[in-house]
């Protein structure tokens, strides 16, 4: 490999990576290592690498071990920390480097990361049984339901305003249910992505006016928009259906004394994801929809994406599932950072291919 590929290979290595002279001094590291050890390059070259990095496993015994037999070792489930920063649970790789006697690149993988991208699999296939399950159920419930409402009403005319409530409860019960099926049914018959290149901050200024309009008038709306981004490629109905989602929750979260959501957008290409066909994808444009309000119950923060999961007493359980679902009908990626006083969903979606945006412009 020559020096040119290596400049660009080495800092385009979407996990931390640092490079172990014989000696355990940091040799060098490249731009993720930078920002997880929240250090530059240059200040980092030459400390001894357990000086800067605390990793709660013997990685004195691990470096010993690879040097004498030449061979890499894989480490998993550790909390590795740097920095000022809370330790975060990695996947460690470290091999020797070869043609370099007694040194070593060590690679760290988040398993934040890891673990969501395989959450996204295991949500769609839960999606797909709870969608086959409800259709089945749905027009056998419907109707007799639509009986039942029916008859209350009919009944209402001829009783006492202390009887009434009880068909009134019977009515408004049963148009909760119709409502809840009627949702289930749009889970399960979401077609597929009309995609075309379109610019992602006019799908968030669409959702932020609707919202102001509604659900979302006791927020304080801040946008922090990169003028700069190419447009993606989306079905801009869908994508406009998940941040008016995403602004909902946050609105409701926050209840009546109101509160903050901020609307940002940058570029990232740290992340790929594989497709089908065994192809990469990248995924540079990021959407942030971040909220003030309480956070996500930690019994439901693992499961937020799954289907009939809530947080709220009379959720359905179904808004987030269908924004899961939409992100990855169109092989993007979803996740959720959440805290008391900041939860964070960040969208990363495609671009749009060159030829895409040149035939719509023409």
């Amino acid at each position: 490999m020559t020096d040119s590929r290596f400049d660009m290979l080495w800092p385009s290595l979407p996990m931390p990576a640092i490079m172990v002279d014989a000696g355990n001094l940091i040799n060098e590291v490249n731009s993720s290592a930078e920002l997880f050890l929240n250090a530059s390059a240059r200040s980092l070259a030459g400390a001894p690498v357990f000086d800067r990095l605390a990793i709660d496993a013997p990685l004195e015994e691990a470096f010993g071990r690879v040097r004498r037999d030449s061979s890499p070792m894989f480490i998993n489930n550790v909390d590795v920390s740097g920095g000022n920063a809370a330790p975060v649970q990695c996947n460690i790789q470290i091999a020797p480097l070869q043609g370099m006697e007694d040194w070593l690149i060590l690679m760290m993988e988040p398993r934040q990361i890891a673990d969501r991208l395989g959450r996204s699999h295991q949500v769609k296939t839960s999606a797909r049984s709870a969608i086959g399950m409800a259709e089945m159920l749905a027009h056998e419930i419907k109707n007799p339901l639509a009986g039942i409402t029916g008859a209350a009403q009919l009944l209402s005319m001829n009783l006492s305003p202390e009887d009434l409530e009880l068909t009134d409860l019977i009515v408004a019960e049963s148009r909760r249910i119709v409502a809840l099926l009627e949702q289930v049914e749009q889970f399960g018959n979401l077609r597929p992505p009309a995609k075309r290149a379109i610019n992602i901050h006019d799908l968030l200024d669409r959702a932020r006016k609707s919202a102001e309009l509604s659900y979302g008038a006791n927020m304080k709306f801040i946008e922090e928009f990169d003028p700069s981004l190419p447009p993606t490629f989306v079905d801009g109905d869908q994508i406009l259906q998940v941040f008016l989602n995403l602004i909902k929750n946050a609105s409701e979260a926050a209840g009546k004394e109101g509160g903050v959501i901020r609307l940002r957008t940058f570029y990232d290409l740290s992340l790929r994801l594989r497709r089908k066909d065994g192809t990469g994808a990248a995924l540079p444009l990021q959407v942030e929809i971040v909220d003030d309000g309480p956070g996500l119950p930690a019994e439901i923060a693992a499961d937020v994406f799954e289907p009939f999961v809530s947080g709220r007493e009379n959720g359905t359980g179904l808004g987030l599932a269908l924004v899961s679902k939409i992100i990855s009908d169109h092989e993007g990626w979803i996740s959720v950072d959440s805290t008391p006083g900041k939860t964070v969903f960040r969208l990363s979606l495609p671009v749009a291919p060159r030829d895409v945006v040149a035939a719509d412009e023409g």
